[in-house]
């Protein structure tokens, strides 16, 4: 066998496709990751590549050239020619590294967790009203690293997270999402009582958000709905009404979505109102 590092072009990368004759179908959401990656000036050169076999066919690496030409940049990989047939099944069934793994490297703690919270966040903050699911909802392990950068709150965010998700059964991605988009947008406003309140739910009284927040997320867990009992993006959705609706002072005795319901936006409620409504 030989290897070699090359600058793959997307006309060389096209050039190559058409030697691949004995390959899986093509996975366009795995295209489109890793275009995403290389626009983004995320791609790396590693051992993993492109190869070739002994009668040059490409066994390896097609949705890494697939995604050179989407993208239309040259990228350095190592190639490889001369691979035996024989390698062929052997080749491409090592476990993918996650982002749990790349958090968990970086000395992390929760790091399940904290990846899920991340690209929850991600998707937030970018495609609110998208399915959250898919391909057009994958984000990259740089993309992880780099939301971590820029919103480091996330860490003490996670652990109210996963104290909501242990007494109502909301998803640990939505309560720290919605812990820390409220906490960012309204740093006047102390969340002591609206965390307590969903937690205990004691001394509530009918119509307080809180309650329904609590009870509507514990109805989910035991399956008294139809819907999806592990859905973040809905979660997220229920979380946010209510909590617009603790902080303008509303009543809210039943919480649900309609089908093409937008995400909602943080309350701007003053302060004053909040304080009498607390007093």
């Amino acid at each position: 066998m030989r290897m070699e590092v090359l600058h793959v072009s997307p006309e060389l990368a096209a050039k190559w496709l058409t030697r691949n004759t004995n390959n899986r179908p093509l996975s366009k959401g795995t295209v489109q990751q890793l275009a995403g990656q290389m626009q983004r000036g995320e791609w790396q050169l590693t051992h993993q590549g492109i190869a070739f076999d002994e009668d040059d066919v490409l066994i390896d690496g097609q949705h890494r050239l697939a995604a050179v030409v989407k993208a239309g940049i040259t990228v350095p990989m190592t190639v490889t020619h001369g691979v035996p047939r024989t390698a062929f099944t052997v080749m491409d069934t090592g476990r993918k590294r996650t982002g749990r793994d790349a958090l968990a490297l970086a000395g992390e703690a929760n790091a399940t967790h904290l990846a899920a919270a991340l690209r929850g966040l991600h998707l937030y903050l970018h495609a609110p009203n998208s399915a959250w699911s898919g391909a057009s909802s994958v984000t990259s392990n740089d993309q992880l690293l780099v939301m971590l950068e820029k919103h480091p709150g996330i860490r003490d965010a996670l652990h109210h997270g996963i104290a909501l998700n242990r007494a109502c059964r909301i998803t640990v991605t939505a309560a720290t999402i919605g812990w820390y988009v409220t906490t960012a947008a309204r740093p006047d406003i102390e969340q002591s009582p609206w965390e307590d309140g969903v937690i205990t739910g004691a001394r509530l009284e009918s119509g307080d958000p809180r309650l329904t927040l609590r009870n509507t997320m514990l109805s989910l867990a035991a399956g008294k709905t139809h819907r999806r009992r592990d859905d973040s993006r809905e979660h997220l959705l229920y979380y946010l009404k209510s909590w617009n609706a603790w902080v303008e002072g509303r009543s809210m005795k039943l919480l649900r979505r309609s089908p093409n319901e937008t995400m909602p936006r943080i309350s701007n409620q003053s302060v004053a109102v909040l304080g009498a409504r607390d007093a």
